[in-house]
């Protein structure tokens, strides 16, 4: 690996084997013309952690590196090239690329569990939406004089990794598009107020999974039961509840549960509805406290990659842009995770965007990022001269 950059060595992580079967998959590389679907990839993720702004930024870095990458059997494309590759080839292919990569991530980050004890796997889902300038991107329809679409987005916290993703119009609810995500038997989902649809929850439940929200403030109930509540944990009461109203009682039929929370730092108070019955009380208002990791991440892929401006105008182009960020995103978690280092997500993409085209074993500089490489001249073999 020592002749290979650490851009170069990034893109190992896709088989070409493994790749070329998506591309059979997707027809993407039907009519090519000479620039596959692998350079495409290959643009896009130097414009994700080279953080080019334009067409002009992908295809000139990548020219201007072309000798680096030639092992790749790749070549920098034009940028009418490029950009119609990405109005016209099938996006999903790197929604699939995308789901290949968490493969590899889950395996690392299955050593990272999170702080809690329970076993169940714990998902936290929420949106951001990504603003669109509306005489460039006409069929994102946001408001009357703004375009947006929106990410909605599946949180793993075992690794903090995505899951799951679902791009959509700017003005799709968030609990509709929460219809799409997966809720597996046994593992717990939190979200936010925006979430608040009796019917999702009763989908939910239905699949023998369990989720935590906040109670609206105009929830009609009847309590059926309450439990006592441990003295310091900060919960200040803990009910088993019915939906009043008909059409609530249709909706959700069966029992729920409401925690009253009162947070030491801020004096606030909180209520927090859930399916489940066995956890704590105190566990489901820290669960419910986890969710801001999901934030987290949308920061950071709103400052650390190329989402806030796209180099294509199309709705194909624009998911192509989206989806590899997050394949990026994942490729730092990767590294985040296999690290020893411990990096923070901001210094690792910075100092990798520096040191993209450098000659360095890619785990030996995460692990060291600081320490002088091996002079090759040393490590070399020299012959011994003979004098007579």
């Amino acid at each position: 690996m020592k002749n290979m950059s650490l851009f170069s060595q990034l893109l190992h992580f896709f088989p070409r084997s493994d790749f070329e079967r998506l591309v059979r998959d997707h027809n993407s590389d039907f009519g090519s013309k000479g620039f596959s679907s692998w350079q495409q990839l290959v643009s896009m993720l130097f414009c994700h952690f080279g953080r080019a702004s334009s067409l002009a930024e992908i295809t000139q870095g990548l020219a201007s590196c072309e000798g680096k990458l030639k092992h790749l059997g790749i070549s920098a494309p034009g940028k009418s090239t490029l950009a119609y590759a990405n109005q016209n080839r099938p996006w999903e292919l790197y929604q699939s690329l995308f789901f290949q990569m968490l493969d590899k991530a889950k395996s690392e980050a299955i050593q990272h569990r999170r702080k809690f004890k329970f076993k169940a796997k714990l998902y936290s889902i929420d949106s951001t939406t990504i603003d669109l300038c509306l005489n460039s991107f006409e069929w994102a329809v946001f408001r009357r004089k703004k375009g947006a679409v929106k990410l909605h987005m599946r949180l793993d916290h075992d690794g903090y990794l995505p899951s799951y993703a679902v791009i959509t119009e700017g003005k799709q609810h968030d609990s509709k598009a929460a219809w799409e995500m997966p809720f597996e038997a046994g593992s717990i989902t939190v979200f936010d107020k925006a979430y608040n649809d009796y019917s999702l929850f009763n989908h939910i439940t239905t699949r023998k999974a369990w989720f935590v929200t906040r109670l609206k403030e105009n929830a009609m109930f009847t309590v059926v039961d309450e439990r006592e509540v441990a003295d310091g944990s900060g919960v200040i009461s803990d009910t088993i509840i019915q939906l009043d109203g008909y059409y609530s009682k249709q909706k959700y039929p069966g029992e729920l549960r409401v925690i009253e929370y009162c947070d030491k730092e801020t004096g606030k108070i909180f209520s927090f509805l859930t399916n489940n019955m066995k956890l704590s009380a105190k566990t489901i208002a820290d669960i419910y406290k986890e969710r801001w990791q999901v934030e987290l991440l949308f920061k950071a892929l709103k400052q650390h990659l190329k989402i806030k401006s796209f180099v294509g105008t199309s709705a194909n182009a624009v998911k192509i842009q989206i989806w590899t960020a997050l394949i990026s995103i994942l490729i730092l978690k990767y590294l985040q995770l296999k690290s020893s280092f411990g990096w923070s997500l901001s210094n690792l993409a910075a100092l990798l965007r520096m040191n993209l085209f450098t000659y360095r074993n890619l785990f030996a500089w995460i692990n060291k990022p600081f320490e002088t490489p091996p002079d090759p001249l040393i490590d070399s073999v020299q012959m011994s001269l003979r004098f007579v």
